[in-house]
């Protein structure tokens, strides 16, 4: 089954709008940063977040539920 979604052409520089609708609700403003990745064979987008979540240490952070994470934030939310 394929998702269904808001198709966008690429223009001649190779660029995509990304819908209002959807910047709204994601809380992407204009100038954000934009991280581009490569998951199997798609091109996923992400805000980019240096740091963690919650006090924006960029030490031993990882992934939690799709935010980045510091080992002293998982702690403190009782995750390891």
């Amino acid at each position: 089954m394929k998702a269904s979604g808001i198709v966008r052409n690429l223009d001649n520089l190779g660029r995509v709008v990304i819908p209002k609708e959807i910047r709204k609700v994601l809380g992407i403003n204009e100038g954000d940063p934009i991280e581009i990745t490569k998951v199997n064979n798609d091109i996923v987008l992400r805000k980019y977040s240096k740091g963690c979540i919650f006090c924006g240490s960029d030490k031993d952070v990882s992934e939690f539920n799709n935010v980045l994470v510091c080992s002293g934030c998982r702690k403190t939310l009782g995750q390891n």
